[in-house]
């Protein structure tokens, strides 16, 4: 994916290229619609003049412009720019990369995870918990293989949850969106499948599973990156402006924070840490992006595929907020304070 960014009647736009095509126009940071009628070729309307762009020879670093089907221009592409370089995190970034590679760190971690939960709770807390962490991550592993995304599995962390690991880099904020959502809508499934079960046993521990699946992912739904609400409202605010997207994603850093303090959650303090680092590259590698923005058709339909989710584990909890058994009621009386 190349970025092209020229300036036309005194307009900036950019390009996106891909394989010599144009495959996305901006114009003021917002896609505009363009016709494609021959290979290599789009046109589109600007100040009621016709705007061709021949990307033929983009290999040679060259593009054609046309004005009214005539002959325009050529202008001379730069060298494509690297990313800002990230230092130290960056080689810890590769280290851990390389770390994760090895097979039985998977199996060690689970271990752990499984060992660790039950010496807090019970082994069978320990092992509900384990099986909403998987249900959790198998979405966002999906949703990775149907954008052709190459997947390294699932990792289990102890007291920290778990992370699904990709090889392969994302390619648009629509991508960054569907995969973070698909961890917390099939960790609906699982509640909903808890509620059913619930009723077809009358077997208290699928109501355990029901409620805890809903908590543990409404948790993971809360706009702070970098949980996966975090990204939902990143994709989102940077597709506007990139101020807006620095703004929006700062603002969800201090209500984590006031969460923090309230509740008394030290473990998300170190998410803020990592999610604030997140903010500050997405932010000075902003001009270097390859990431395609959501349109504002996306834009709406993310917000509402993530109150939809939102909506679905708030009404699994409050299902059960009536209920006798204190565990269960938990959730409820925590939301609800």
């Amino acid at each position: 994916m190349i970025k092209v960014d020229l300036s036309l009647a005194e307009q900036p736009f950019t390009l996106m290229i891909a394989d010599q095509q144009v495959v996305k126009i901006f114009h003021d940071q917002q896609a505009i619609a363009f016709e494609n009628p021959r290979e290599n070729y789009v046109e589109f309307m600007l100040d009621e003049q016709l705007i061709g762009i021949d990307s033929s020879e983009v290999s040679q670093q060259s593009l054609v412009l046309y004005v009214n089907n005539q002959f325009a221009t050529q202008l001379a592409l730069p060298a494509a720019q690297g990313e800002p370089k990230k230092g130290f995190l960056g080689l810890a970034a590769l280290g851990f990369k390389l770390f994760k590679s090895a097979k039985v760190v998977k199996v060690a971690l689970a271990s752990a995870s499984v060992a660790g939960y039950a010496w807090l709770f019970t082994i069978e807390f320990a092992l509900m918990l384990i099986a909403c962490l998987v249900v959790h991550e198998y979405g966002h592993v999906r949703a990775m293989k149907y954008f052709g995304i190459k997947t390294k599995g699932i990792y289990l962390i102890p007291f920290v949850g778990g992370l699904a690991v990709s090889d392969d880099k994302i390619t648009t904020r629509w991508q960054d969106v569907v995969i973070s959502l698909m961890g917390p809508a099939f960790g609906l499934f699982t509640s909903v499948l808890g509620v059913v079960l619930y009723y077809a046993t009358e077997m208290e521990i699928f109501a355990g599973v029901a409620v805890l699946s809903a908590l543990l992912n409404l948790f993971n739904l809360l706009p702070i990156l970098p949980l996966d609400g975090g990204h939902v409202l990143k994709s989102i605010s940077f597709s506007m402006r990139s101020w807006v997207g620095l703004s929006v994603c700062l603002l969800g850093v201090l209500f984590g924070l006031w969460l923090s303090y309230t509740f008394g959650l030290m473990l998300l303090v170190f998410f803020l840490f990592v999610g604030a680092l997140e903010i500050v590259f997405e932010w000075r590698g902003r001009h270097y992006s390859h990431l395609i923005p959501l349109d504002k058709y996306g834009q709406s339909f993310s917000a509402v595929m993530y109150a939809l989710v939102v909506a679905g584990h708030v009404a699994v909890m409050m299902h059960f907020a009536d209920s006798e058994n204190a565990i269960l009621s938990l959730p409820m009386k925590i939301l609800s304070s």
